[in-house]
């Protein structure tokens, strides 16, 4: 399931508006699925995709509703769902307009889960307090937001081994033989506000000194399954149509593989084997390290 962008004020929808295109989504376990926000709808995208990736054989065909803040854009959602109907994932703080949505949609007999309603009922009924009904209210520029883009720039200014000179300002640095997936998880632990830098391990090279000499970051090795990586290269070598030699030779690989692990024993810097992982859970596995060397979390096995 791909789920794209809108970049209008007004809500929109993906997708086709023909009875033909529904027929054939029932007859291929396909499916419509309409997610509306009253935001940049990352929340009800990130639910849809853990929820939807769980049930296998179905695909949903996604239509995307930002930035629903009023009656007359509600109606429009309605109308959206009429044409093509199916399963609607909301998050809607405004109470009128969650209710206008739900009532639409009963009318409609299509299914409207608002998915934010059991989390924000049982931290109300905890605190005992009241919640605020601002749209959009988590992406609000605060303190927070400028730290995302502040390590941001440090991540873009220190990948592949750049700006050696200031690495012992990173907060996490990624160490690893060629593709390893160090970039993309350091560009996902920079949206979380870690200031990542990576370094790349060169066969039959030193390791940068201020790389070894590093004292404030955490550094982390990632490792990946020989064989894994030698079809990693192989696939990345025919994408950009060159061959260099020994990349993907298999004794080479296994060698770098086999190199890296000792430095990383080493210098007792915790690895993680990337072969079955996603870029999320090796994030995760590293933001845990990361708080339990400042004292905040515990890590997990």
């Amino acid at each position: 399931m791909e789920w794209g962008n809108i970049d209008s004020g007004r809500p929109k929808a993906s997708g086709a508006r023909s009875s033909t295109r529904l027929c054939t989504a029932l007859a291929t376990n396909r499916f419509h699925l309409h997610l509306v926000s009253d935001a940049t709808g990352e929340t009800v995208s990130s639910v849809a995709r853990a929820c939807v990736v769980q049930f296998e054989g179905f695909e949903a065909i996604p239509h995307l509703w930002w930035l629903v803040r009023n009656h007359q854009q509600v109606d429009m959602v309605l109308e959206g769902v009429r044409a093509e109907p199916g399963v609607v994932l909301a998050t809607l703080v405004d109470p009128e307009l969650r209710q206008a949505l739900e009532e639409g949609c009963r009318i409609l007999r299509a299914p409207c889960i608002p998915v934010l309603d059991p989390v924000m009922a049982a931290l109300a009924g905890f605190l005992n307090a009241a919640f605020g009904v601002t749209p959009g209210r988590q992406h609000m520029l605060d303190a927070e937001y400028f730290k995302r883009i502040d390590a941001m720039h440090f991540t873009l200014a220190h990948d592949d081994g750049q700006a050696l000179e200031d690495i012992d300002e990173a907060d996490v640095v990624l160490v690893g033989v060629s593709r390893t997936s160090k970039t993309p998880t350091c560009m996902y632990l920079a949206n979380r506000g870690i200031k990542a830098a990576n370094v790349p391990l060169i066969a039959d090279t030193v390791p940068p000194r201020e790389l070894v000499e590093a004292t404030r970051p955490l550094i982390v090795g990632l490792t990946r399954e020989p064989r894994s990586l030698v079809e990693v290269r192989r696939s990345r070598l025919h994408f950009l149509d060159k061959d260099v030699p020994g990349y993907a030779d298999y004794e080479q690989v296994r060698d770098e593989v086999t190199a890296a692990l000792h430095l990383f024993s080493e210098h007792r810097w915790p690895i993680i084997d990337m072969t079955r992982r996603s870029i999320e859970e090796a994030a995760a596995a590293i933001l845990q390290h990361y708080n339990q060397r400042h004292g905040a979390a515990r890590v997990l096995p």
